[in-house]
């Protein structure tokens, strides 16, 4: 019998941070490596958000607080919805967490139960169905493509749509692909879930600042409200705020489904960390210009990177409208052979290959549930973006 809990078979480790971690580690070994692995900013933390976080040390604001979060971090939460979503709530309604991936485990936790159903678009983020699956439930997974930008149609999620349905994830704009849902695919959307009131919104907002060439960022909350009493709406500080290791995430919705989500936490992480929460108090309510500005650096850079993968014999690489990753396609390169006789039958072999060969550490489409593809971020310097497309590029005429 192994010593082992067998929950743990159902789940792999995440290949994002697997794939961070190895050109860690290649860098650290003397390696020439680009990582394009990581979902995170390469700005710093804004000046003001530290010098709360520094104040807030020395004012003594070092010890336990409330499970899911001090009355001023929720209250900052609630001005931010209604400011910036037209969303109203109260501070119990509020959860606040060790980062956006503790609120979709402390969710699904809460939530399900063996036979429940959670529908999910591809391609996904890694962890969406390894924590449906860990907190077991069943991930029913609703295929998109390319063709369709990377957006579920209401089609191909009323047909996913089971009597066993519990909940629907909804990221946009979307880790991977950057796509990002209009007002009216919204509503599109919604008036499916209007005709299945037993399903509940996941709705992963934590890329909302991070949108292109006017796209104006509606959540769902707001855009059918009437299935605003079935929806948790999730966000945090890593990516707009460059808060990554700050590790603070947060959600509003139904007041008994939060205290429920507390539960978990209570046995669980117990408290975020304080500091953290006051920090995230400054981000909330402090200066906001810098978002926009920061959003127009990745913009530009989102550009060079189509516009150079545009030219790689074998890719092709949609414009997102949003996050900071692109989601090219390799199907032009399947089936090919690399110089060292190595054939690229997967999109797996393809990111080994640029690795091994190139320096280059991308994360495969398989990953993500939507092969052939890689996901590529775009969160560092145009200096190592350039020279990474290059390589991608010479990598690819060297297929045979």
């Amino acid at each position: 019998m192994s010593f082992l809990s067998a929950s743990l078979d159902r789940i792999k480790p995440s290949p994002t941070i697997a794939v961070s971690t190895k050109a860690a580690e290649l860098k650290a070994a003397g390696k020439d490596v680009i990582g394009l692995g990581a979902g995170e900013p390469d700005f710093d933390t804004p000046d003001h958000i530290k010098e709360a976080a520094i104040k807030a040390i020395w004012d003594g604001q070092t010890k336990y607080t409330a499970v899911d979060g001090t009355p001023a971090c929720k209250a900052a939460i609630v001005e931010k919805f209604k400011r910036e979503n037209g969303l109203s709530f109260e501070t119990n309604q509020i959860s606040v967490n060790s980062g956006g991936k503790h609120t979709i485990y402390n969710a699904m936790v809460a939530t399900l139960n063996p036979g429940d159903e959670v529908v999910i678009p591809t391609p996904y983020w890694v962890s969406y169905p390894d924590i449906t699956l860990l907190a077991g439930g069943t991930p029913v997974f609703v295929p998109t493509s390319i063709d369709t930008n990377f957006k579920m149609t209401p089609e191909a999620l009323e047909a996913a749509i089971t009597p066993k349905t519990k909940w629907l994830i909804f990221n946009s704009p979307s880790n991977p692909s950057g796509a990002a849902y209009t007002e009216s695919e919204i509503k599109a959307l919604g008036e499916v879930l209007k005709r299945h009131d037993h399903v509940w919104v996941f709705a992963d907002d934590i890329y909302e600042h991070i949108c292109y060439e006017g796209f104006e960022f509606k959540t769902i909350a707001a855009v059918v409200p009437e299935i605003a009493h079935r929806t948790l709406t999730m966000n945090g500080v890593a990516k707009a705020f460059a808060m990554t290791g700050w590790r603070i995430g947060y959600a509003a919705g139904d007041a008994k489904l939060i205290k429920a989500m507390a539960k978990v936490q209570s046995q669980s992480t117990s408290n975020p960390c304080s500091i953290s929460q006051a920090a995230t108090v400054a981000a909330l309510l402090g200066p906001q210009d810098y978002l926009a500005e920061r959003a127009a650096v990745f913009q530009a850079r989102r550009d060079l990177v189509v516009g150079m993968l545009g030219k790689a014999e074998g890719i092709s690489c949609p414009t997102p409208e949003g996050a900071f990753y692109v989601y090219p396609s390799i199907a032009g390169c399947i089936g090919k052979t690399s110089p060292s006789g190595r054939k690229i039958a997967t999109d797996e072999d393809f990111v080994t290959y640029i690795l091994e060969d190139y320096g280059l550490a991308a994360v495969h489409g398989e990953a993500f549930g939507l092969s052939p593809h890689f996901r590529m971020s775009y969160a560092t310097s145009t200096e190592a973006l350039t020279t990474a497309c290059e390589r991608i590029q010479e990598a690819c005429a060297r297929l045979k």
